[in-house]
């Protein structure tokens, strides 16, 4: 956390505890506390400000794709222009018969 070693760590601490002592410690780090939370939701507020800024313009270079892409289509494809009918679906595939209408036994049944 900003390069700061345990050790180091425990320095502020030995001296924060001897300068400030024990009775106004816990005041000042709940100062620090709070100004420590201050500017971690400042920093948060402009970091999604930034995010939103970024998607709103990936969002705008999409639409603006999106436009093209429709007009070239348009441009190929007029919709006052005459097209052809659709080819009507082909037929379903006939169905083989069932293998219960086959009065013969089984064994006597040719093999698919």
């Amino acid at each position: 956390m900003f390069g700061v070693d345990t050790t180091e760590l425990l320095l502020i601490a030995v001296a924060a505890l001897i300068f400030i002592g024990p009775k106004d410690l816990p005041k000042a780090m709940r100062a620090v506390g709070y100004w420590v939370g201050r500017v971690r939701g400042m920093a948060r507020h402009f970091t999604s400000g930034i995010e939103n800024m970024m998607r709103e313009a990936e969002l705008e270079e999409m639409e603006r794709k999106w436009r093209e892409e429709n007009e070239r289509i348009m441009r190929l494809h007029p919709p006052d222009a005459h097209y052809p009918d659709p080819a009507p679906p082909p037929p379903p595939p006939e169905e083989p018969p069932a293998a219960d209408d086959d009065p013969r036994p089984p064994a006597e049944r040719p093999l698919p």
